[in-house]
């Protein structure tokens, strides 16, 4: 249940204290280490449709999101039917661009693929930083996103370009980016 954004506290510049479901997911999410594949599936899915896109449209698309997308479960997508494509691509409370879809199913193949690699996805996305959150602002891309961008694409996903993946990083707190004077920056937390 999205909370009243409240004022007293301080956010990040970005996040838009108008709508209770950023607030929500500011305060609650974002930046948040994850460590369950569901979970990162789902942030995968949901950061790879904001292609050319804001969050905040994303965010709020996202219950319409889990109810297309079978809660987001990857065993399921991966298993997609052209029929199923179809109707994604008729279903107006979602993103209904045919290719992010369509890269739907091929990334939830590549991500059980990484499972079952790694034993988990996250095991492999965490190795990435030897399982430690890192501390950046400021930044839509790093070496750290362009090298996981790269090894996602050899892996056969798409929509997975370098900012695309540094903004996953970012919201499963792989990388901590809240802003030096919001209430959750690593300096105020505690």
């Amino acid at each position: 249940m999205p909370i009243s954004p409240r004022a007293d506290k301080p956010r990040c510049r970005w996040c838009n204290a108008a709508n209770a479901l950023y607030v929500e997911y500011h305060d609650h999410e974002w930046g948040v280490p994850v460590h369950d594949d569901a979970r990162l599936f789902e942030m995968l899915l949901l950061e790879s449709f904001q292609a050319g896109l804001s969050w905040e449209c994303v965010l709020n698309k996202r219950e319409a999101f889990r109810r297309a997308f079978d809660g987001f479960d990857y065993q399921a997508i991966a298993q997609y039917s052209e029929s199923k494509l179809a109707d994604l691509a008729q279903d107006r409370l979602i993103i209904r661009n045919r290719l992010k879809i369509k890269a739907a199913v091929s990334n939830a193949r590549a991500f059980i693929s990484i499972r079952e690699q790694f034993g988990s996805f996250d095991n492999y996305i965490w190795g990435f930083t030897s399982r430690r959150s890192l501390r950046e602002t400021g930044r839509a891309t790093s070496p750290l996103s362009d090298r996981v961008s790269a090894d996602l694409r050899s892996r056969g996903m798409r929509f997975v370009g370098s900012t695309i993946v540094y903004s996953f990083l970012q919201a499963i707190g792989v990388v901590n980016s809240h802003e030096d004077g919001c209430f959750l920056a690593p300096d105020r937390v505690g």
